[in-house]
């Protein structure tokens, strides 16, 4: 078994990477893509939480502000739209084999389990992959609030978050090809620096939980378990 730097990750995993280029909606491909990857990280012992987005489907603050939905009520859509990205990933990753357990912080019993931190570090510690829905249970905070949230109640030793970029830049390297690429990072920084990487609420509490960060890019098979290897990929955020 390879040596690892990580043993216990929390992954959080934003409604695009569930979807096709379209943005909408669930992907085979991408479906299968993520299975694939978690999959190679038990292989490896790695006990991996995982928390989902649901943008694929609907962003409460965006329907919120072009229709007359209140923001709480679209929160909750979002909220409840990660139990279909959840449940949805959970069978393709039992179809590989993987015992897998959905917890949601929304209670809706006849499809998952409610979110208890004992039960799911009793999960983890069995070998079962844990796919963490409903967001915190509140509106107004982000999807990375809750994995930072999450990976500090489980005691994860890091927190990635699987996007489709390489890491941390500068300013948009799409719109912008002069942007500066990061591979390390203090959690100050990305706070001075206002860099879009996470909210700020979920970089302190992952400062205050010492609590290292990895962004990385989702599409690049084998990235997330270079990571756990402690392999130069992506962006570290850390005081360390």
């Amino acid at each position: 078994m390879a040596e690892l730097k990580y043993k216990r990750i929390l992954l959080k995993i934003s409604g695009e990477g569930f979807c096709d280029r379209s943005g909408f909606g669930l992907d085979g491909e991408a479906l299968e893509g993520l299975a694939g990857q978690i999959n190679e990280l038990s292989q490896m012992g790695v006990q991996s939480a995982i928390v989902v987005g649901a943008g694929n489907f609907v962003r409460g603050v965006t329907l919120s502000s072009q229709t007359s939905v209140h923001r709480v009520t679209g929160d909750q859509m979002g909220m409840l739209a990660t139990v279909i990205n959840a449940i949805a990933l959970q069978d393709v990753l039992e179809s590989l084999g993987m015992p897998t357990r959905v917890l949601s912080a929304l209670p809706i019993t006849a499809i998952c389990e409610p979110f208890i931190r004992r039960r799911a570090i009793k999960h983890l510690e069995s070998g079962r992959i844990v796919v963490l829905a409903g967001g915190t249970g509140n509106p107004f905070f982000t999807t990375d609030t809750c994995a930072a949230l999450r990976a500090s109640e489980l005691a994860a030793d890091v927190l990635i978050k699987a996007t489709k970029v390489d890491g941390v830049y500068s300013a948009d390297p799409v719109k912008d090809p002069k942007a500066r690429f990061f591979d390390r990072l203090r959690y100050s920084e990305v706070l001075e620096k206002q860099l879009r990487v996470m909210d700020h609420t979920a970089v302190s509490l992952c400062r205050e939980n010492h609590i290292d960060i990895v962004v990385c890019n989702l599409l690049q098979s084998g990235t997330i378990a270079q990571v756990v290897r402690g392999e130069k990929v992506g962006t570290v955020i850390s005081d360390s």
